[in-house]
């Protein structure tokens, strides 16, 4: 079964971020994610990216994640 920590160990492996935390019950999870990376970036984009960064794990192990992405600036305005 995957854990939060090992998606949340993850993402942030493969992208620089200032903000990260995962939740779920081993199937289904869900992701804040906080990167300068997504700076100029479409919400697609931006998911793409995360996705990038889980690779195969995302069609191996992964049965759902759903994602929340901002900038460092989106962030600190508090559009979470």
């Amino acid at each position: 079964m995957v854990h939060p920590d090992s998606i949340r160990d993850g993402i942030s492996s493969g992208l620089a971020c200032e903000h990260i935390s995962v939740a779920g019950d081993g199937q289904h999870f869900e992701a804040m994610v906080v990167s300068t990376a997504f700076t100029g970036k479409s919400r697609v984009q931006r998911h793409q990216l995360v996705y990038q960064a889980l690779g195969d794990r995302m069609r191996e192990e992964i049965h759902a994640l759903s994602m929340k992405t901002w900038t460092p600036e989106e962030w600190a305005e508090g559009t979470r």
